[in-house]
């Protein structure tokens, strides 16, 4: 089982995100707006700009991820962090 790193940073989470479709759509201010159009329906998330960011922050966007895909969040951990 894979751990959700401490230390991730915004620019390694977009990076990793593109494997389910997200693609930075704009930035504003301290936000930056991921939109995913790999299955029908558009996804949205919306995550500070801020590196590292909080674990409770990431845990919450890898939440509500793992939901829109409807995969376990376990799963969808062990995708984006695998060695």
């Amino acid at each position: 089982m894979h751990r959700i790193p401490r230390d991730m940073s915004v620019k390694k989470l977009v990076k990793l995100l593109r494997r389910y479709g997200y693609e930075i759509k704009r930035e504003t201010g301290s936000h930056i707006r991921l939109e995913s159009n790999l299955d029908s329906k558009k996804h949205r998330i919306t995550i500070p700009d801020h590196s590292p960011i909080k674990i409770g922050t990431l845990n919450n966007i890898l939440n509500d991820i793992a939901e829109h895909f409807k995969i376990s969040k376990e799963k969808l951990v062990s995708e984006l962090f695998k060695k």
